[in-house]
């Protein structure tokens, strides 16, 4: 299944705290099951304002779709080409 990394500005995201992004993973969550097997979270990471999420999903328009039910912004999907890592460079 296709991989996407998905662009989020939530501004202070990095001051949020453990409760609040708790009470988002889990809407986050509640929605994905809703939507079946074919869109799957992985992980995210959180910056000073910018949240980067890592999904498994069939296009780019379930992504979106995921985002716009649980009120989140979405500003920016890129499919995933290829990946790479230090043992690349071996």
């Amino acid at each position: 299944m296709p991989k996407f990394v998905i662009e989020r500005e939530v501004p202070g995201a990095g001051n949020l705290t453990d409760a609040q992004l708790r009470e988002l993973s889990q809407k986050s969550a509640n929605v994905l099951k809703g939507m079946g097997p074919e869109i799957q979270w992985l992980h995210s990471y959180v910056t000073g304002d910018k949240v980067y999420c890592v999904y498994l999903a069939p296009d780019e328009a379930t992504v979106q779709e995921h985002a716009r039910r649980v009120g989140i912004p979405c500003n920016r999907v890129s499919a995933v080409r290829r990946m790479i890592d230090a043992s690349t460079a071996e």
